[in-house]
């Protein structure tokens, strides 16, 4: 029995902890079914077998659980525009999902669900969208997966919009034609065409060709294709070279052909002639081309160096580059109908527009949306976990909203573009060298400088303003004989001080207010004129200023007077040192070294408290939690692992695909940010300990179990509930009629609510305690009678009906002829609650719900307790009482409402009232019996899908109200 008064205590648990209203109810029917059966006897109802998700410990599943990735805009894959209405949205991949931005404002406002594989193309069409990964077409209504197209048998590269057609063409020049219009599930595709060339690089369709379309391949050559013939048309002379890219003109029969040589062909495929040819002054293909429609004749054209050209059509020459457009290759470009606004996007992990609105025609850019273009090196959390600071290889210092994405930004650096555009070089020779640490203070955000960074090979560090986003106006610069680069850095608890630390062994103070040197910290007993005689690796400062914690690369550390600058006591660790984080609430001093062991000091006491081994590989970064009782690191090795610092063991170790190189744990301890090997994004995970119910129930690990965890997607959704989901909107109602069909059929794993007011299905469960508070202090008052000329007759409804004029004999011939069957189905004397109850038809309680759902609380209470069986001496006569065939039914109606998931919340409120009222003829009875069992498995099942989803969502919706956004 402890196993299930564990899941008692766990519910209970989920009570105190006050969740989402329908699963305390849920919860608290489950502790008092349990102890109402567990206390009396166990044998005439047995036990179910405990759940799948309360059989598994918490250790199994890992404490932190994949969330979301944040900082990924688009990739290599060229995007995808679409308008509804006025209005334009751009479809761009991020790996394996895809995302819609706002062409207006560039905001996101729809993520796709994760596929199996990355994506290779992409098409959209008002709401559908369209994904190529792998060897199938994944096909999107809005964010839900309505169907898959598999009839390829290699890599799909190409996929090409034509009217209510889709067309794919393979690595092996398979070309299939779907017709996506009306379809409700996965079809074949209605043609297949075999092209001659086997290598083909782009396909598009030239305007008003009808039933055309142009195949451009990797060998040169350029194809004229029927695909309702399934004919080639005609063999363009072609090229020596790969054809990247073409597409088509507002002038007839006229396209642009980009080809690997850097060369722009304007041709004639009516005549099969070249009218212009460009050459790209850059080296690298021509990737992307766009013709504008706005009245000017422009060609914009992009190439694999990242620079931008637009060409003069009429003038036959160049007009603008853009050279600091991109820093990757340019993937795509277009240009938006009848306005001269131009996007690109970029394999950098960028979309721009650019607006051809200044005297001289060069194009500015109008709005963008950016992440790392490199892998981010160090993270940290920021205004109390509402933002990520991150510093990449990409030379850029940037802050991402955990809350709200459109607030990510890059932190300014002067006037970058300005300054390449003057000196004509690219913005990231210009730019600060990528930051290898940092240090933020939030208290002084509004009065100066809070950020000093160190930078690789760099003898000066930099501050930073966060209140403005810019780089400030000092630079910390130690006044040491020879310079060497700043490896460390460290703002004092009141923000007014930052502790540099160098590669020769020098620290010097500095005032972040001013700029000025505020002193340096000097070993006496060194050999050298400096505080270590090696690197200094990692500096710390207390909470109150007294003392200042150095840590050298040969395994020296020192602990200073803050204020004096005097050494007060030193220790050896024995061997080189990698990396040390400080708690300033609790005064520990964490070190990793060489050899793989994680040791814990206690900065007063001067002695070694915790010692953690487990990692086999080079320790990347360790972080503390808030309250100090957890020590979180990560490895090479692929793992990162939780320690508990109180009772001096591992309580969880992870093992991720990519290894990790930075993590930081919110200040609220609900979600861990991770950054890894050769990926441009923030990773985020939750805690589980903070919202599981088993949270008081973690199991210990011992270093030898490690749980495998994918890392986290863009899209949290599930796939599975994406495709349920859409099978339930793929076709949407015709008439009002159908509407409510649409309204029964539910998704897999939700459940529905009722959409009663909370106090109605709320005031079920403390009905008691409500009549206690309102109990009257005089006695209830008599009624008053009707008047004697509309004679009344009793009904168990409590409202008053009147007797309809007719005959006193044919009233009496009336009950003469009632058998006891249709006595129960009398209005007069069935209440109205039975009478639904008992005509409803097979499964189809709608008319009952919906007037069990008008009653009041109290009106609800009376109906179910005049089904009491109060005189039960004699067994054989109870068992054909009336009251259990109407709490059979009930027992059937629950069953049955349970199953379809509606009115989730209404209906455990009624399932608890009616058990605390009937629960005793249930246990007696055998029948009532197996349909209690029944309903007691099917909630355990409904709720085992419903827990998953429930913690995800319960999760961020704490995290954004913790977040006070």
């Amino acid at each position: 029995m402890a196993k299930y008064d564990l899941w008692i205590s766990e519910f209970a648990f989920v009570v105190e902890d006050q969740l989402d209203f329908a699963i305390i109810l849920y919860a608290s029917w489950l502790p008092y079914h349990f102890r109402r059966y567990n206390s009396r006897s166990c044998n005439l109802l047995p036990l179910p077998p405990c759940p799948k998700f309360l059989d598994q410990p918490l250790f199994r599943m890992g404490i932190f659980e994949p969330f979301r990735a944040i900082g990924y805009i688009t990739t290599n894959v060229p995007f995808s525009v679409q308008h509804l209405g006025t209005e334009a949205f751009v479809t761009v991949s991020v790996g394996k999902a895809f995302q819609i931005y706002d062409c207006a404002k560039l905001n996101l406002v729809l993520v796709g669900s994760q596929l199996p594989k990355k994506i290779r193309a992409l098409a959209s069409y008002r709401d559908y969208t369209f994904a190529a990964y792998g060897h199938n077409i994944a096909v999107f209504k809005r964010a839900h997966q309505v169907a898959t197209w598999s009839s390829h048998n290699s890599k799909v590269n190409h996929l090409l919009l034509f009217g209510e057609h889709v067309l794919s063409v393979d690595i092996e020049g398979n070309m299939f034609i779907w017709a996506f219009k009306g379809m409700d599930q996965n079809i074949a595709p209605s043609v297949h065409i075999l092209l001659e060339n086997n290598r083909p690089s782009c396909i598009m369709h030239p305007d008003t060709y009808l039933n055309k379309v142009i195949v451009g391949s990797q060998d040169g050559s350029l194809q004229l294709w029927n695909i309702s013939t399934k004919k080639k048309l005609y063999e363009f002379k072609g090229w020596t070279s790969t054809i990247c890219c073409c597409i088509s003109s507002p002038a007839l029969d006229v396209v642009a052909v980009g080809c690997s040589d850097g060369k722009i062909h304007v041709h004639n495929i009516r005549y099969d002639e070249e009218i212009v040819t460009f050459t790209h002054s850059t080296r690298g293909s021509v990737t992307a081309l766009s013709f504008s429609t706005d009245g000017q004749p422009l060609l914009a054209s992009g190439g694999t160096s990242g620079v931008i050209s637009v060409w003069n059509l009429e003038k036959r020459k160049l007009q603008s580059v853009i050279r600091d457009a991109h820093d990757c290759s340019v993937v795509s470009l277009h240009f938006f109908a009848n306005e001269p606004v131009l996007m690109s996007s970029s394999a950098d992990n960028s979309i721009k527009m650019w607006i051809f609105d200044t005297s001289d025609g060069d194009p500015r850019l109008l709005r963008f949306r950016s992440g790392h273009s490199a892998p981010p090196l160090c993270i940290r959390y920021y205004a109390n976990g509402r933002h990520i600071l991150s510093a990449g290889q990409d030379r850029a210092f940037r802050l991402f909203s955990v809350v709200q994405d459109q607030q990510s930004r890059e932190l300014s650096q002067r006037h970058v573009s300005k300054r390449a555009k003057k000196l004509r070089r690219k913005e990231t020779e210009i730019k600060l060298k990528p930051v290898i640490a940092f240090d933020v203070a939030e208290i002084r955000e509004r009065d100066w400088c809070n950020v000093v960074t160190c930078h690789m090979d760099t003898s000066q560090a930099y501050v930073w303003r966060l209140q403005n986003f810019v780089i400030g106006e000092h630079i910390l610069t130690p006044r040491v004989e020879n310079p060497t680069p700043i490896k460390s850095c460290a703002i004092s608890v009141c923000g007014n001080f930052a502790v540099l630390g160098t590669a020769g062994g020098w620290i010097e103070r500095f005032n972040l207010q001013s700029g000025i040197s505020r002193g340096s910290y000097i070993d006496k007993f060194v050999r050298k004129t400096c505080a270590h005689d090696g690197e200094v690796i990692g500096i710390a400062c207390d909470s109150t200023n007294t003392i200042m914690i150095s840590a050298g690369f040969h395994g020296d550390v020192k602990v200073w007077d803050f204020k004096t600058r005097e050494m007060k006591s030193r220790w050896e660790i024995g061997c080189s040192l990698v990396k040390i984080i400080y708690h300033r609430s609790n005064g520990l001093l964490a070190t990793v070294a060489d050899d793989l062991v994680i040791r814990l000091f206690d900065a007063v006491a001067l002695r070694m408290v915790r010692k953690f081994e487990g990692h086999t590989d080079r320790i990347t970064d360790m972080c503390f939690s808030e309250d100090g009782k957890w020590l979180l690191s990560s490895s090479m090795d692929g793992t990162f692992r939780i320690w508990n610092v109180i009772l001096a063991k591992q309580i969880d170790a992870i093992s991720v695909d990519v290894s990790i190189t930075a993590l930081s744990l919110s200040p609220n301890m609900d979600v861990l940010a991770t950054t890894h090997v050769d990926q441009n994004g923030v990773y985020l995970w939750v805690n589980r300990a903070m919202f599981s119910s088993t949270s008081s129930n973690v199991s210990h690990g011992s270093g030898k179990e490690i749980v495998s965890v994918k890392q986290p997607s863009v899209s949290f959704a599930e796939d599975s509930i994406d495709n349920n989901f859409e099978k339930v909107n793929a076709n949407p109602p015709q008439d009002e009629d159908a509407s409510h069909s649409i309204l029964d059929q539910q998704i897999s794993d939700l459940v529905t609510l009722s959409l009663l007011p909370r106090s109605q299905w709320q005031s079920l469960i403390n009905l008691d305690i409500i009549k206690a508070r309102n109990k009257p202090i005089e006695p209830p008052k008599k009624p008053e009678k009707a008047p004697f000329f509309l004679p009344s007759i009793p009904s168990l409804s409590g409202e008053i009906l009147f007797n309809s004029r007719q005959s006193a004999d044919e009233e009496m011939d009336a009950q003469a002829g009632e058998t006891d069957k249709k006595r129960k189905k009398t209005d007069n004397t069935v209440s109205q609650f039975l009478h639904f109850l008992q005509s409803s038809e097979e499964n189809n309680f709608a008319a009952f719900t919906n007037y069990i759902k008008g009653l009041s609380s109290s009106a609800l209470d009376v109906e179910l307790r005049m089904l009491q069986i109060i005189d039960d001496h004699d067994e054989l006569e109870t068992e054909k009482r009336p009251e259990l065939y109407f709490i059979e039914l009930l027992l059937d109606y629950f069953i049955h409402e349970i199953s379809c998931r509606n009115n989730f919340e209404f209906i455990q409120a009624v399932i608890r009232l009616f058990l605390k009222i009937h629960g005793e003829p249930i246990r007696c009875q055998s029948g009532l019996q197996d349909k209690a069992w029944k309903l007691l498995e099917l909630q355990s099942t409904v709720w085992q899908k419903v827990d998953t989803l429930f913690q995800s969502t319960r999760c961020m919706v704490t995290f954004l109200s913790n977040s006070q956004f």
